[in-house]
Formats: C-alpha cells, structure tokens, sequence
C-alpha cells in the first residue's frame, strides 16, 4: 500500500524546459513499463555502490497525481529497496500534490526536460512516456539532447506513448554513450497483454513522436509495418496454439525478411517486440 511520508523535497529554482500535459492517467497505467525496464537491464536498478547511491530513477511528467511515481518506485524496490525515485512534473500544483507522499528515497520536484538535479545528483533512467507526444516532431531532439546531458554514462531513457490503459505500448531504448552526452539506440519495443488480441496495425496510433508521422511510403517505420502485417497473416495458423504463439511466429517472419528483432522468448510469451533497427531521432546512433 502506498503510504504518505511527511518528507518534502526541495525544488530547484530552474525555469523547467518543456510544456504541461494533461496529466490524466489510469492506475497502473505503465505497469508493463516497470516490468519491461526491470527485466531488460535489472543491473542499473540494482547497482547501490557510492557512485549509485544518489542516481535516481526518474519519472518525467507523471501527471495531475503521483501514483504513476508511487507505482514504479514499489515495483522496482523489489530489485532494489534503496533504489532513489525522483517524480518530475512542470506543473507547480502537480508537485505541491504530491510533496505529501515524500520521503527519504522518493522526492517530487518541480520540473522539465532540465531536470531538477541537485548537486552530486544523478540519472541512471528517465521514463517518459506519453509526454512527447504533444510536441513538434522538431522539438524531439532537443528534449533528447538536454536529457542526454544529465544521465550517467551507461544509463537509460524509455521514450514512448501507450494507450489509456496501458495494454500496448510503443517506446524507445537508448543508452547514454560512456564517451560522451548523447544517446544509442538500442531497440525500439512494442508491448501487448494481449487483451485484445493482436494486430500490428493497433500500435500505428501509439507511436513515438518522432515516427507518428513517417507512416508514409519510403519510411522505414513504413516498410516495417507491411513485413509485419505480411508476417502476420502468413502465420494466421498458429493462433490455433493461442495469440502468444501467433505473436512470437510473426517475429520470426519478421526475421526472415531481415529485420533485426529479438527472438528470445523471454521477451515474445510476454508481448515484447524488440526492433533493434533503425530510428529517425535526429543524433542518436543504432546499436
């Protein structure tokens, strides 16, 4: 059970970079987000070394209430109880609403893509997650730059947008370069419970920002979703073995065709779609 704290974290006096969202969200709307960080690199959310000990995981614009925040920090303190969670939100009243729930190793500061570090803090993974998806595509890069010059060397950003519940999901991994501020790409995930059923189509309105509008021919999200589509229906018979397998069976259609996605079934009986292929970020580097 989430409980109230009587800790208040102090808030830096930086004009915070970025716009207010609307703030609405489901509870556990980013559940599979937690899940899916937690198994894809469980060492960063472990590590509590001298050098961790002040690395936060970050929430960015979590919204009009903080129990996206809350959420996270319970689901991921079962890798590491210590683990420090900073919830960031530009809206001073988002943040004053949720300062009751603070304490020691969960702050809340008000806040944007510059975020409210204070000093000998730092960032091992920032999830932001249906944020971007009101900008300018123009405007991506450069909340992907600032964001790159505050998170450790070796860290993490998920970027990406779900739909209301949380049942599918779209995002990009990118590690922070050990040499220098800015990012690899390292897959792009399309997530599934399944409740639905499956149909590559329905993760067309949940893409990222940057590729939303390259649905277009010639794109390489583009080309992706026709290999998908086709896989798709050429493994139609493996439903009969339930949606799972039928989801796993177009992966490996999709690796046919030459697209590099993982096909371990670590990730596929759970509805995780890595794509290790290109992104049209502007700066950041395939893996």
């Amino acid at each position: 059970m989430l409980q109230r704290g009587s800790h208040r974290s102090r808030a830096l006096p930086k004009r915070p970079q970025g716009q207010e969202t609307r703030g609405k969200t489901a509870r556990n709307r980013l559940r599979r987000v937690d899940n899916f960080v937690a198994l894809y690199d469980p060492a960063l959310l472990q590590r509590s070394t001298h050098d961790y000990t002040q690395s936060y995981f970050v929430d960015l614009g979590y919204g009009a209430e903080p129990f996206t925040t809350l959420e996270s920090a319970a689901r991921l303190r079962r890798l590491n109880p210590t683990l420090p969670v900073l919830g960031v939100e530009i809206d001073g009243e988002r943040v004053a609403t949720a300062l009751p729930y603070a304490d020691s190793i969960t702050h809340f500061r008000l806040g944007g893509f510059n975020l409210p570090l204070q000093p000998g803090e730092t960032v091992r993974l920032v999830r932001a997650f249906n944020v971007l998806r009101q900008y300018d595509e123009a405007a991506v890069a450069d909340a992907y730059a600032m964001l790159a010059q505050q998170v450790m060397p070796g860290g993490l950003l998920i970027e990406g947008t779900s739909d209301p519940f949380g049942r599918l999901w779209v995002a990009h991994v990118m590690r922070r370069l050990p040499t220098a501020p800015s990012w690899l790409h390292e897959a792009t995930v399309f997530s599934t419970n399944f409740r639905t059923g499956f149909d590559p189509s329905e993760f067309q309105a949940i893409l990222p920002k940057d590729l939303i509008h390259r649905m277009v021919p010639g794109e390489p999200i583009y080309d992706f979703f026709q290999a998908w589509k086709r896989a798709t229906l050429e493994s139609i018979g493996t439903k009969t073995w339930g949606v799972r397998q039928w989801f796993a069976t177009s992966a490996q259609g999709l690796a046919t065709r030459g697209y590099r996605v993982d096909l371990r079934h670590r990730w596929l009986k759970r509805g995780y779609l890595l794509w290790l292929g290109p992104t049209a970020l502007c700066g950041a580097r395939d893996a």
